[in-house]
């Protein structure tokens, strides 16, 4: 219980009187007599605040399982167990502090508060990924004077989870509707090193070593014209895919956001095409999802990597490669996820060879947008009328490309090696990713 805002409106005004009361008689018996009513008075409104006090709990719904980033509506129950109704009560819901809200505290009317039960509605914004608890919710009375305010706690607690924005995939929607709008392109397959389906009839663009001349023999039309037969082929199933995930120093918070969600993406896409998907985060945090099948797989990588998280921790990939070659036990599509420089060059040089001989590695960076923008300064801004010349401009020009220079000659040497390299912007980056597994998949190189 604490003081509310009249019980001090009060105690300046005794202080006023009592200031005058040094001066006049007659304010001091004033004063006195106003000391003495207000402390029954006083009293007695602690009391009533006592006796209105918890009359009141509460009922929270809310779903367990929300999507980064989207408003979601919560639904407060208050259930009048009885009694008079206070003055004023006001409520504040005990969100955690994961999630963004500006409406609380909020004022509850008294013709509200007749009733039997009072819903009351609000959103709130997740605004990160992870786990979340409501502990309860604060009642918080205005005795009828407004001398006192007393917080009550009210029990009313619900758990759940905070996920990357993924809730049309956890929906069970097609794949098509949601690769389209993300921007994914359908790749044409090349007709080798895959699995045979069945013949149909050629189309443009088909290519002319996929006919099969024999069906075609059989295959005349009345108008005396051969209608061509090719062979069709799908993608191989039941291969192995396992994405690894840097969560140290490299990568920073916006392109860690990006490289989880498109990770999650891209193992939903392989369980969607029958292949066995595995998860390996390395660096700050160090987990391992061995390989599944099945889309009812991908709730449980959901679960595992919904919370991941980045930190200024160091993080090796040659650690992480030699550990995932410690753990494979088959050919596998490995994607390591990170952001690599000059320096990986040399230590890398011996843990790469030896998985290409026994796995296919992709090794994915992001796209240094800074560093491109300064590279890419022309000479009018250098060196114009207007430019501010400064030597330091000049060497944070020469740096930056240097430094692209350099990235991009290392990943040269990995694809000289035989290993295959990507760069793309935290932008579409997992759109990005998935038509590069699509593309080696449907490529036969697996």
């Amino acid at each position: 219980m604490r003081s509310g805002p009249a019980l001090l409106i009060a105690a300046l005004l005794a202080l006023g009187l009592g200031a005058g009361a040094f001066f006049s008689d007659t304010l001091f018996l004033v004063w006195l007599i106003y000391c003495f009513s207000l402390l029954p008075l006083a009293a007695l409104d602690a009391v009533l605040l006592l006796f209105f006090s918890r009359r009141y709990r509460a009922e929270r719904e809310l779903p367990l399982t929300l999507a980064q980033g989207e408003q979601v509506k919560v639904l407060l129950r208050i259930q009048n167990e009885g009694g008079l109704v206070p003055t004023a009560l006001r409520i504040f819901d005990l969100y955690p502090s994961l999630m963004d809200c500006g409406a609380f505290p909020a004022r509850l009317s008294r013709e509200a508060l007749r009733g039997g039960t009072l819903e009351f509605t609000y959103t709130l914004m997740p605004r990160e990924r992870g786990p979340w608890i409501f502990s309860g919710l604060d009642f918080l009375y205005s005795s009828p004077l407004y001398f006192w305010r007393r917080r009550v706690f009210c029990e009313c607690r619900s758990r759940g989870k905070t996920f990357p924005d993924f809730k049309k995939l956890m929906a069970g929607q097609a794949l098509r509707g949601l690769l389209e709008e993300q921007g994914l392109r359908e790749i044409r397959r090349r007709g080798q090193g895959l699995e045979f389906r069945d013949l149909r009839e050629y189309q443009e663009g088909d290519p002319v070593k996929s006919i099969d001349w024999r069906a075609t023999g059989r295959q005349r039309a009345p108008n005396g014209l051969w209608r061509f037969i090719v062979r069709d082929y799908q993608e191989e199933q039941d291969q192995q895919v396992l994405c690894i995930l840097d969560t140290g120093y490299r990568l920073r918070e916006a392109e860690f956001d990006a490289a989880l969600q498109g990770t999650m993406l891209l193992c939903y896409t392989a369980l969607k095409h029958g292949d066995a998907a595995s998860v390996m985060s390395f660096g700050a945090v160090e987990r391992w999802v061995p390989p599944r099948k099945g889309l009812r797989s991908f709730n449980v990588i959901m679960n595992r990597l919904y919370d991941l998280r980045r930190s200024s921790a160091p993080s090796s990939p040659f650690s992480a490669l030699e550990s995932a070659l410690g753990r494979l036990r088959r050919r596998s599509f490995i994607i390591l996820i990170s952001n690599f420089r000059e320096e990986d060059g040399p230590s890398l040089s011996w843990i790469l060879p030896q998985v290409r001989r026994k796995h296919l590695l992709l090794l994915v960076s992001f796209r240094e947008a800074e560093a491109e923008k300064l590279a890419r300064r022309t000479t009018a801004e250098l060196f114009g009328p207007g430019a501010a010349r400064s030597p330091d401009k000049v060497l944070e020009s020469a740096a930056a490309f240097s430094y692209l220079v350099s990235r991009r000659r290392l990943y040269q040497s990995w694809e000289h090696q035989g290993l295959l390299t990507m760069e793309a912007p935290s932008e579409n980056f997992s759109s990005a990713l998935v038509n590069r597994y699509l593309e080696v998949k449907r490529g036969g190189k697996l």
